[in-house]
């Protein structure tokens, strides 16, 4: 079938609150490589939102995927437990950036992840209270999106979300908020709202995500760290978005010194396979009773033995590495499309390893969502799949997989260079 009729079959049969950013339909797919129900090619440089650090369909992990496949696909963990899920625990724990003795729990979703890290804060603290940062994105679940500092699309039509959950300012160069501001208004959220004694824990992405590619500095995460030290606090490190390679470290919290208790995982750590996790302190891991984590689906078999070959590939092709060549590549690129003043004014490039972003501005130097979204279809129309994010809608992120050889990159960039204009 082509584009448009499938087009016309979802629009009869799907919710129409699940929003899908492109007309096109994926057929079939090969690293960085996919082709739609038309036949034409794309070069993905979305990464199924950063699910596909390994690429399309990598023959190791696929590998590993059938093996399990041939074995069994289900038993549920908490009634028949089976190797991969230890397996892969004990290799996690042991690259997990935690001080001392770490556990780990899985799930299906980024949102379980998060949900179950904050009950797990909970039992060991024996509080409610959480702290989040605007511009940050935790899922769309019902605490998930309470957590998420963005309320449209993900918190429009849904009510006020759970009691004990409070913002603080991001620190962010293009939002104008300091690291100072930041802790002086948590400061004033310990006066004001809720006792430090009152919070179980404190979550933030060491690069935010939806919020644009902006890096949680080394000074804040270090307050961050003294304070739930002082407090008694849970600091939870969100690496959904960011671990796995993807900016040049198995995990982004490793940029920096500060070590968080907990971490939570999803996205490319099953190479495209449905699995999330908790990793963390064992003492603090620990305090949940049996039973009370857990789901049918979660930790399945196969996702876990895909998830093993994917930390494979990560060490046998050196992707750590590769992942900053590839920044420090498309670096290259979009500084010369700044330098260049025909087209789309571009300002803000930022991002560690290969998690680039820039944002788009009008001629008055504001954000320009508008034209942000015109440069992502422009993009689809010459193969280029790229996608749009921040707290105003008008940055591009780039979350190419670390597999994609360097011609095909380039080809992207020279797309990409089109679509703003920078390139004939």
């Amino acid at each position: 079938m082509t584009n448009s009729e499938l087009i016309f079959r979802r629009d009869a049969a799907v919710a129409r609150s699940l929003a899908s950013a492109y007309p096109i339909f994926v057929e079939r797919a090969e690293n960085s490589i996919l082709w739609d129900a038309d036949g034409k090619s794309f070069i993905d440089f979305a990464g199924g939102i950063a699910v596909l650090n390994t690429g399309h369909r990598h023959p190791k992990v696929l590998a590993a995927a059938i093996r399990q496949i041939e074995a069994y696909t289900h038993t549920a963990f908490q009634i028949l437990p089976y190797e991969p899920y230890v397996a892969l625990a004990e290799r996690l724990n042991a690259l997990a950036p935690i001080d001392g003795p770490a556990k780990s729990v899985f799930f299906s979703t980024g949102a379980e992840a998060v949900e179950n890290a904050i009950k797990i804060a909970r039992a060991a603290t024996g509080r409610a209270g959480v702290i989040a940062f605007a511009g940050g994105f935790h899922g769309r679940t019902h605490l998930a999106m309470s957590l998420t500092g963005k309320v449209s699309p993900y918190r429009d039509q849904f009510g006020v979300g759970p009691a004990g959950i409070f913002h603080v300012p991001f620190p962010c160069e293009a939002d104008s908020v300091s690291v100072e501001e930041s802790l002086k208004a948590l400061e004033r959220l310990f006066r004001a709202d809720i006792s430090p004694a009152d919070v179980a824990a404190i979550i933030i992405e060491p690069v935010q995500g939806e919020g644009g590619f902006h890096s949680a500095p080394e000074a804040l995460l270090a307050e961050l760290r003294q304070l739930a030290d002082q407090h008694g606090i849970v600091l939870i490190a969100d690496e959904i978005q960011t671990g796995f390679g993807r900016t040049g470290k198995m995990f982004a919290m490793e940029h920096s010194t500060v070590r968080p208790d907990l971490i939570t995982v999803a996205k490319s750590l099953a190479g495209g396979f449905p699995l999330s996790g908790v990793i963390g302190r064992a003492d603090l891991m620990d305090q949940a009773s049996p039973g009370s984590l857990g789901g049918t689906y979660s930790g399945n078999p196969v996702a876990c033995a895909a998830a093993l070959a994917v930390l494979d590939v990560i060490e046998d092709e050196f992707l750590l590495e590769r992942a900053s060549l590839i920044g420090n590549r498309i670096r290259d690129r979009l500084e010369s499309y700044i330098a260049n003043e025909a087209g789309r004014r571009i300002v803000g490039l930022r991002g560690p390893g290969a998690m680039i972003a820039f944002d788009i501005i009008d001629a008055n130097g504001q954000p320009d969502a508008a034209a942000a979204k015109a440069v992502a279809h422009h993009a689809l129309e010459l193969g280029l799949v790229i996608l749009t994010c921040g707290i105003f809608g008008n940055t591009i992120r780039i979350l190419v997989p670390l597999t994609v050889p360097d011609d095909q990159l380039d080809d992207g960039l020279t797309r990409l260079g089109v679509a703003l204009g920078k390139e004939d």
